[in-house]
């Protein structure tokens, strides 16, 4: 598949602003594949820098085992509107309220995926009110904050964004090679233009928030591990992010399904999405089975 490919939704997906109690956010909806019996929704929440584009190569291979994929963009995210200097609406528990009334909006149950920093946001909507929920999965986030290296460079993002427009910052990412968690603009799905419009198109102030809560997140596994709902720990086989052992530990204490990713690194929704997929429908189709009253 090209590159150009990976922004563009599947055939029968719908790109559309899902209106909700707490505004409008740009949404892709790909539904069940024809012919194939509905399971479930699922709400997909993107990592810092990116966008609900970093989804695409899930919707078909999870709507041919009875999935319906909805991809977000947060508040200031790429499509979905935000304020330019206001970094109040951008706080955690703000983004976590714009989950559920996306829930809300969707007027079903979800499964909910969080990449990266979307996991630690999901982690929030799930502590404010677990009931919408059918299971939560944490892809590549971690218990608490990054690490010191990627602290580092969330910092030297920010510092730059004290200086410089994001058209100039885009020009220094692209001859500076990014960090992974701040490498969605570079190294994410999508040719350069596309990329560029996507950097473009996020809020500097979103970027700010944003970038502190990763470098200051408490852990609150243990808050997660006494809400009753399913927990999948999901990463690739490296993260620099957060290390695969820290991602162990936190799926022990969670009492998570885990599941590593072969060849994958921090985005195992891009750099293999097909086992990612079919890794993600395995514990939604096992949390099915569990609620499904046992035949007489």
């Amino acid at each position: 598949m090209s590159r150009n490919a990976v922004f563009a939704p599947p055939p029968d997906a719908r790109a559309y602003r899902l209106r909700t109690a707490r505004g409008e956010f740009a949404v892709v909806d790909s539904p069940v594949a024809h012919g194939v019996e509905p399971r479930g929704t699922v709400l997909m929440l993107p990592g810092f820098t990116g966008s609900k584009e970093d989804f695409t190569l899930l919707h078909e291979p999870l709507g041919a085992r009875g999935y319906r994929t909805v991809a977000v963009d947060g508040r200031g995210q790429y499509e979905s509107d935000g304020p330019e200097h206001d970094e109040a609406v951008y706080a955690q528990a703000e983004l976590a309220r714009d989950v559920l009334a996306q829930v809300a909006a969707l007027g079903t149950r979800v499964h909910l995926v969080g990449h990266s920093l979307g996991g630690q946001i999901a982690r929030a909507a799930v502590l404010f009110d677990h009931a919408p929920f059918e299971s939560v999965t944490l892809m590549s986030s971690g218990p608490a904050r990054i690490s010191e290296s990627q602290q580092q460079r969330v910092k030297l993002l920010r510092d730059a964004l004290d200086t410089m427009t994001m058209a100039e910052v885009w020009e220094v990412i692209q001859a500076m090679g990014p960090p992974e968690e701040v490498g969605g603009p570079a190294v994410g799905p999508g040719d350069p233009q596309r990329l560029r419009n996507r950097w473009l198109g996020t809020r500097p102030a979103q970027l700010f928030a944003t970038g502190r809560q990763l470098c200051s997140e408490p852990d609150r596994v243990a808050e997660l591990a006494d809400v009753p709902l399913p927990c999948h720990v999901l990463s690739g086989t490296y993260d620099d992010t957060w290390p695969v052992p820290l991602l162990d530990e936190m799926a022990r204490r969670l009492d998570a399904r885990r599941t590593v990713i072969p060849g994958a690194e921090h985005s195992p929704n891009t750099d293999q999405p097909l086992p990612t997929a079919r890794a993600l429908a395995d514990f939604w189709d096992g949390v099915s089975a569990q609620r499904r009253p046992a035949r007489p």
